[in-house]
This record gives structure tokens, C-alpha cells and sequence, in this order.
């Protein structure tokens, strides 16, 4: 579930410039989860569909694509849902490059994604932002421009390939389409996608680790014609004390149009499991670039039937 929305004036800085590289971590995890083996007796659970959900007692572990903004490997399980949502996320940067600056604040109320179970191993998802709220603050000329309604719908297919019932480590692929649904102001109007790639790993003294890349096509900013944005981050995450858990982040974007500036985000979030089926959520994302938005505060819950 995306909580940063990008504001018009966002570009990304030519590749040369990534300092993540994640996929080569990601490549070596591959490896390693191929050549894993993993003692723990598995449940056969291919036989389960939407329509015939695997028993409560074989579920696997609770897990949420939130709040990180590095997705999970795991999948819902056959015949389940699972409601994950913002139940508020605030975004504010400031562009100093124009005379006098410009503020640029986006909030977005019960933003969520809808996960069903299809099959063991595979779910599918969407994306929905029912409020989007956007002000733009032009100090220079003295302006104040607002716009608020429905936002674009995303929908996207994740597969795992390996892991999802247990092992030392996950992966998945997810393909996704945005739809261009959002009111005139808070979307480019135009259909986009592209496919993502999260990998887990149980790390020593009970870390876990969370690495992904993702390339996306998307509409090029103000012109006609598309371009390539790769997505690359690593999240690590750990218990801090009972269901309490906290994890920090680093996510980079980095645009393949011409003349865009790269990307940069530093995050921190804690999840509290109220029950097995039931996990709260708080965080920030902080822009370490100029491009990124300054600060992105966001609380949220999700939920497993």
C-alpha cells in the first residue's frame, strides 16, 4: 500500500546515481532461498480455493504489504481476505527552487487494499484511495489552490514462488495496473503499471529482512510518451516487546526520464498485533533528496477473516 503520493514537480535522477543496490541483494538472496532447506513439515494446501478456504488451524502467519513501503513476499491464503488500510496519511514538501516556495500538502482518509485468496500461493488485490485531499501554497504569487475526491484504483496479482508456508526465506512477483480514476488534479490520467519483486530472509537474533525491486511504466511528467522508473528498497525489522515491533527502511526511485532527479526516503514505523487477525500501525517516511516530499506521517490498521 503506497502512503507517499507523488506531488507534479517530483523527477528522479538519472541511474548512475542509485546508492542501493538491491538487486543484486536480491539476486543473492534468491540464490540463497533456492539452495535453503527448510525442516518444518508442510501442510498440503493445494487443493484449497476461493471458494474453499483453507481451515483456520493451517493459515499461515499474519502478514501486510504496510506499513513499510517495501511489500511482502507472503500471501493471503486460499479462500481468506485481509483489509489493509491508512486510516490517515499526510504528505508535505516544500520546493524552494521557485521564488518565494511552494508548499505542496496531500492527505489521504481510509485509503485500502483489498486482498482475496484465489489459490494457495497467489492473491489478488485492490487498490482503492475513496479521499484524496490536496493544497498547493504558492508563496511567491500569493495563491492557494485546492482539490479533494476520489482518487485512481490499482489492481495487482501477487504470486509467491517460494516460502509462503514456511523456510528461512520468500519471494514473490507482483504485476499491477493503475487505473485512472482520480478526479482531474489529483492524477495524470493515464494508465499505468509495471511488475514488483519482494524477498524476505529470517535473519540472526530474530531480524528480519525485506528487500524489493519494481519497475514501473509510466506517463512522462507534463509531456506525451512514457518512461522506465526503477524502485529499490531494503526494510529491517524486528520485536521490540510483546506484540510490539518496529522496523526502519531506506526506499529510492530512480526515473529514466530525461533530466529527472533521484529519489530518497528514510523510514521509521512500528505494527502492535492486537490479536492474531487484527495489527495496528504508525510511522513516518522522511525525504533525504530534495525531490522527495519532506515528511510523510501515516497511522493504520489492518485486518484477516
Amino acid at each position: 500500500m503506497l502512503v507517499w503520493i507523488p506531488q507534479g514537480n517530483r523527477r528522479m535522477q538519472p541511474p548512475n546515481r542509485l546508492s542501493l543496490p538491491a538487486t543484486s541483494i536480491l539476486a543473492l538472496g534468491c540464490l540463497l532461498g533456492v539452495r535453503a532447506e527448510d525442516p518444518t513439515p508442510r501442510v498440503d494446501k493445494s487443493g484449497y480455493h476461493l471458494f474453499n478456504p483453507v481451515p483456520r488451524e493451517a493459515m499461515r502467519e499474519f502478514s501486510t504489504d504496510r506499513p513499510d513501503q517495501t511489500e511482502s513476499a507472503y500471501t493471503v491464503d486460499a479462500g481468506h481476505f485481509q483489509i489493509e488500510s491508512d486510516v490517515f496519511a499526510f504528505s508535505r514538501d516544500r520546493d524552494t527552487s521557485v521564488p518565494g516556495g511552494v508548499v505542496n500538502e496531500t492527505g489521504t482518509f481510509a485509503s485500502v487494499n483489498l486482498k482475496a485468496g484465489l489459490v494457495n500461493h497467489v492473491d489478488l488485490q485492490v487498490v482503492l484511495d475513496p479521499y484524496v485531499r490536496s493544497r498547493t501554497t504558492d508563496r511567491g504569487a500569493g495563491t492557494v489552490d485546492r482539490v479533494g475526491g476520489f482518487g485512481d484504483i490499482t489492481t495487482r496479482l501477487k504470486v509467491n514462488l517460494w516460502g509462503d508456508d514456511g523456510g528461512p526465506t520468500a519471494f514473490a512477483v507482483m504485476p499491477y495496473l493503475k487505473f485512472p480514476t482520480a478526479k482531474r488534479g489529483l492524477g495524470n490520467n493515464s494508465l499505468e503499471g509495471g511488475v514488483i519483486a519482494p524477498f524476505a530472509m529470517e535473519l540472526p537474533a530474530g531480524f528480519g529482512l525485506g528487500l524489493q525491486t519494481q519497475a514501473d511504466i509510466l506517463r512522462n511528467d507534463g509531456r506525451s510518451g512514457h518512461h522506465l522508473e526503477w524502485v529499490n528498497s531494503v526494510t529491517v525489522g524486528h520485536d521490540i516487546v510483546g506484540a510490539l515491533a518496529g522496523y526502519v527502511e531506506f526506499f529510492t526511485v530512480t526515473s529514466f526520464e530525461r533530466g529527472a532527479p533521484w529519489v530518497g526516503f528514510f523510514d521509521l514505523g512500528l505494527t502492535y498485533g492486537l490479536t492474531e487477525n487484527i495489527q495496528l500501525d504508525a510511522g513516518c517516511n522522511f525525504g533525504v533528496t530534495d525531490s522527495a516530499p519532506d515528511y510523510n506521517p501515516f497511522l493504520g490498521i489492518s485486518l484477516r477473516f
